[in-house]
């Protein structure tokens, strides 16, 4: 599919919904959801693990960390604005728990790769977890040391991955949206450990 240079900085509305999961891509959300943002490098990649996850009611991505306002995808490849890519999962915690999220965020990348994720370099892509409530900040906090003691057993380094409150959220132009559903050959550098993560999923 071409694109051209005004398409490819097309923002999402309010009106623009999941190319997948059919749901709106901003809020506001149903009662009771919840919100979380994910650094996992390319944030293509990352996006497709969280939308086909039960509970998940919408996914997009975007930029989140940085120092300007209102930042673009040729601003944050820069590495000069301090944004990471991100995805924003809204998911329903009725049906899907904070615990199984964190659990799939650390199996799915490399969090001891500091501002890199594979072939992917620059601070846009460092491992990061944007919480919404200093509850579950305390919970990926506390996974976090959890799965440092598996990974330092099976010989990796130590962690990198920023854990903080959210920074605030911009979402990214609708043509990285669902990527890798629109374009499945599409370039994805996510990739994991190979180690299990302890965290409880239940």
């Amino acid at each position: 599919m071409w694109l051209s240079n005004g398409d490819k900085k097309q923002i999402p509305t309010a009106d623009t919904r999941h190319f997948v999961l059919g749901t709106p891509l901003s809020g506001p959300w149903p009662a009771g959801h919840k919100a979380v943002l994910f650094g996992m490098g390319c944030f293509w990649g990352a996006e497709r693990i969280f939308w086909q996850m039960q509970g998940v009611y919408s996914t997009s991505v975007g930029y989140a960390g940085g120092q300007i306002p209102n930042p673009d995808y040729e601003a944050v490849c820069s590495g000069r604005t301090g944004h990471a890519e991100v995805v924003q999962v809204v998911y329903d915690p009725a049906r899907l728990s904070f615990s199984a999220l964190l659990k799939a965020f650390w199996e799915n990348h490399d969090p001891t790769q500091g501002d890199r994720q594979g072939n992917d370099r620059g601070s846009q892509y460092r491992s990061a977890v944007f919480t919404g409530s200093e509850a579950d900040q305390a919970q990926a906090l506390a996974s976090q040391a959890d799965y440092t003691s598996s990974l330092q057993a099976a010989g990796f380094g130590p962690i990198t991955t920023q854990v903080m409150p959210d920074p605030g959220y911009h979402i990214a132009e609708l043509y990285h949206q669902q990527y890798l559903a629109k374009n499945p050959d599409g370039y994805c550098g996510i990739g994991g450990t190979g180690v299990s993560c302890p965290v409880n999923p239940a």
